[in-house]
């Protein structure tokens, strides 16, 4: 029997190279977004076809509680479960609304804790498993004009490291990667000459790529046991 993995936020950037990596690897997967669910189907499909695993796709915001419990009514085994739902907002705090700031922290902190609840049950009755954080450096070290964004990513980096001591004894390993600036969608809102500037700031000379943060997700499930409660920075040498 194959393993199932569940990713969200699957439809473009870094969950969409999660989803290829690992079902080339002959993981079965949960795929889910928000908004691109047309996108979402052509993946899974292409994904079953290439590797002869089972893809199902669900439209599910993970800050949802409801919609996160509706999405693990279908789901009777999992193995690694990768939380990559995220989404970014730059600006003032003082401009920011308090609608704007409860949907970045549901976002990117609740949907941890959604879906690590429903998945930790039906980890522990088969004896293991992985829970999967994607972080940024900002939760390390915090970015101005993305405060929000910044607190949301520490909160995901501490509920790591203390989720990863509760279920160390179960033989569940959580880990977290905090990624420095990947070149996907997320970003588009920078303008060419503010992106340059990023890519001069990191020693790596280049943004990083979503397959190199999906290979460091594949490895992490692979590590051995006692690997838990870190967050592994991936960013070129940026921070």
């Amino acid at each position: 029997m194959n393993k199932t993995a569940l990713i969200t936020g699957a439809s473009r950037g870094i969950g969409r190279a999660m989803a290829k990596t690992f079902a080339a690897a002959g993981y079965d997967l949960v795929l889910t977004c928000l908004r691109h669910m047309e996108e979402l189907e052509a993946l899974g499909h292409e994904l079953e076809c290439a590797h002869a695993v089972d893809c199902r796709c669900f439209a599910a915001d993970a800050g949802d509680w409801e919609a996160v419990a509706a999405l693990f009514s279908h789901i009777r085994r999992l193995d690694v479960l990768i939380n990559n739902a995220g989404i970014a907002h730059m600006g003032l705090l003082q401009d920011m609304t308090p609608e704007q700031w409860r949907r970045i922290m549901a976002t990117h902190l609740d949907g941890c804790f959604y879906t690590s609840k429903y998945a930790i049950p039906l980890m522990l009755a088969q004896g293991g498993g992985h829970i999967l954080n994607i972080s940024s450096v900002w939760g390390n070290v915090g970015a101005s004009m993305e405060v929000a964004y910044s607190a949301a990513k520490g909160g995901v980096n501490s509920f790591t490291r203390a989720l990863a001591k509760e279920l160390a004894p179960s033989r569940i390993q959580v880990n977290a990667i905090a990624c420095g600036v990947i070149d996907t969608d997320m970003n588009r809102c920078l303008s060419e000459e503010e992106m340059e500037t990023l890519r001069l700031e990191i020693p790596a000379d280049r943004l990083g790529a979503p397959q190199e943060v999906a290979a460091l997700a594949l490895q992490l499930t692979q590590s051995p046991g006692y690997l838990t409660g870190q967050v592994i920075t991936l960013d070129g040498g940026f921070i």
